[in-house]
């Protein structure tokens, strides 16, 4: 059987992104081995918006809402990407983001793309030097006011499944149901 085959089986013959039945693909997953495990089915128009960046029409992508949900790892993984590429200027997708939960050797091989930008980038850490990831749980050590939110984050305070950012000393991560900005040097990894 094809990966193709066995992509059809496993979607019901429908874009396992958007749920289209048209001009159906296989594309790969990076890094992939060219599996039907590590590969979707998907239709023109979303392999086109994924490999044309520039192009991509967020109004297309609220199927995410549904399709982030798939028990398949590698769909999970693009619905993930995606929506990271969105997030930054479309609020309904950093929601939906945070509301998506990836198994950790899921969320590595997200993590991993094709571009290699993540092990180049300079690693965030916390006050003692310790590296930072995805997902992992801070403790706040000195008791920091948050402009604009009109309160102040207690030291003492856990903030769980921080999100890290382009630069290697700021985690994003919610206060009090606020989602803030912290400076890494006023962390320390719980």
């Amino acid at each position: 059987m094809s990966v193709k085959d066995e992509l059809m089986a496993r979607s019901g013959g429908k874009c396992e992104l958007c749920g289209s039945t048209e001009d159906l693909t296989v594309l790969e997953v990076s890094p992939s081995d060219g599996s039907a495990e590590k590969s979707i089915l998907v239709c023109r128009t979303c392999r086109e918006q994924i490999e044309n960046p520039d192009k991509m029409d967020p109004n297309h992508w609220h199927c995410l809402n549904e399709s982030m949900w798939s028990t398949e790892p590698a769909v999970q993984v693009m619905a993930y990407r995606i929506l990271k590429r969105l997030a930054p200027t479309h609020g309904w997708a950093q929601d939906l983001l945070d509301m998506l939960y990836l198994e950790p050797e899921v969320q590595a091989w997200a993590d991993a793309e094709e571009s290699g930008g993540a092990e180049e980038r300079e690693p965030t850490r916390d006050s003692n030097g310790t590296v930072l990831n995805e997902g992992d749980s801070v403790t706040i050590i000195k008791d920091l006011e948050v402009k604009g939110a009109g309160f102040t984050a207690k030291r003492g305070t856990v903030v769980k499944n921080i999100h890290l950012t382009d630069n290697p000393e700021q985690i994003e991560g919610r206060v009090n149901g606020t989602k803030i900005v912290l400076l890494s040097k006023f962390l320390k990894k719980a």
